[in-house]
């Protein structure tokens, strides 16, 4: 019998509205994450009417503790009540303006107080923003070109040409960026070395799956200077969320230049670039420039999240909620003895899920049982656990609980040593990755 039997009745809104946005929009969504390649199609969610606290609700009414949290933006949580206020207040008085306003001299100000690498700051509205700035001024810099880069940054050229999806790229720039390891200086040097007085920018995201080897971030910025480099931290992520200062700060190393955004604006669309004076002021003679630059709300938003932040010890708290979410969800894996297969990575305010291959069971297989039985249980989640403000141990106890829940349902399927694989029984696509590196 199919482990997804019924569902589809629970989703019909859902799938009718998809089949609806796949006439007009392609993929049927704005955002690959956000599409029914990350969760099974016909007996997943696909559409959300709103949010309040951790938790939102999809247009067939069914409710769920949110784990994805817009992709990593919502760190206080839905219709938080003083960045709601911020953005009322701002509301009544005008959006985007015919000139600047104070609120960019106001935010500038406070960045550059709180963020370790900031002496100056221009804004943008998405990651690849701020990212593909730093990339832009680091080559104007150095006069150099190619770039050498370690994690995930964004949608533009220079780096989406080093996965699969790059189509449409040129060639000759897919050429000019180098992927590296993380942890492994000794690979970054020999890549460095290959193309000596090249390299304009070592850009990287500080932690993702792995934490920093001791020294290793150090290490990164000397050889990117040895070399003739910017060293360029892409904390769109790990800002506001890892500490105030981001993991420049938890870690204590100061880049040239950085990258912020998601958690900033609490899913107000808003992002910086970031860094030292010297390198920053050549960014009056590189053209990073455009309409909703300073647009307001955004602007009123992401001071808000930051006074919210400082006032409620908002950094500690996201991480002891992690602490306290993933020792409950290790000790049901080591019950189960899958603690071979199923491994909690990474920071505890935004904690991996690694699924590894088991005898009976492709790591695609269990991670699209485990969406589908998350669901099931109301849980929305993907591939991590992404932390906001407004989890309550109620909402806590609740993720528990489904985890318990689709671990029980996943040993007895392997119990049954089935002639059949598991992907063929769940009745349903398998989740894939958005892409993967070339």
């Amino acid at each position: 019998m199919s482990l997804s039997l019924g569902l589809s009745k629970r989703y019909e809104k859902s799938e009718a509205l998809l089949k609806r946005a796949e006439r007009c929009i392609p993929l049927g969504t704005q955002t690959f994450s956000k599409s029914y390649l990350q969760s099974p199609r016909g007996v997943s969610p696909q559409f959300l009417t709103k949010g309040k606290g951790a938790r939102v609700w999809d247009v067939d009414g069914n409710e769920y503790v949110d784990m994805v949290c817009g992709l990593l933006p919502v760190i206080l949580g839905y219709s938080d009540p003083d960045v709601d206020q911020a953005i009322r207040d701002q509301l009544a008085r005008g959006i985007s303006f015919s000139l600047a306003t104070e609120l960019e001299i106001q935010l500038a100000e406070k960045l550059t107080e709180i963020l370790p690498c900031a002496e100056m700051v221009r804004f943008g509205k998405n990651g690849s923003d701020a990212t593909s700035a730093a990339v832009r001024l680091a080559r104007a810099v150095t006069g150099r070109d190619r770039i050498a880069c370690c994690g995930y940054h964004g949608w533009q050229d220079w780096y989406i040409g080093t996965t699969v999806r790059n189509k449409g790229i040129p060639d000759a720039v897919c050429k000019l960026t180098h992927r590296f390891p993380y942890n492994d200086l000794d690979a970054l040097e020999r890549l460095l070395v290959s193309h000596p007085k090249q390299f304009a920018a070592v850009i990287m995201e500080p932690m993702n799956v792995d934490w920093p080897a001791e020294s290793y971030l150090p290490g990164v910025r000397e050889l990117a200077h040895k070399h003739g480099a910017l060293f360029v931290l892409d904390e769109i992520i790990s800002g506001f969320r890892f500490a105030m200062g981001g993991a420049q700060e938890l870690f204590g190393v100061i880049p040239d230049l950085a990258a912020f955004g998601k958690s900033m604006g609490n899913g107000m669309p808003i992002s910086v670039i970031a860094g030292k004076a010297e390198y920053m002021r050549v960014m009056e003679d590189i053209f990073f420039s455009f309409t909703f630059g300073g647009e307001a709300l955004s602007l009123a938003a992401a001071l808000a999240v930051i006074d919210k932040l400082e006032r409620e010890d908002g950094i500690a708290r996201l991480r002891m909620k992690g602490e306290r979410l993933n020792d409950g969800v290790r000790d049901l894996i080591q019950e189960v003895k899958m603690q071979d297969y199923i491994q909690l990575k990474g920071h505890p305010s935004w904690t991996i899920i690694e699924f590894s291959d088991h005898p009976l069971a492709s790591k695609e297989a269990m991670k699209t049982l485990f969406i589908l039985e998350m669901q099931k249980q109301g849980v929305l989640i993907r591939s991590s656990h992404n932390i906001c403000l407004a989890l309550t141990e109620e909402d806590e106890t609740h993720v528990v609980s489904a985890w318990e829940k689709f671990l029980l349902v996943l040993a007895e399927e392997l119990d049954k040593k089935h002639d059949i694989p598991l992907e063929n029984r769940l009745g349903c696509d398998l989740v894939r990755p958005v892409f993967s590196v070339r």
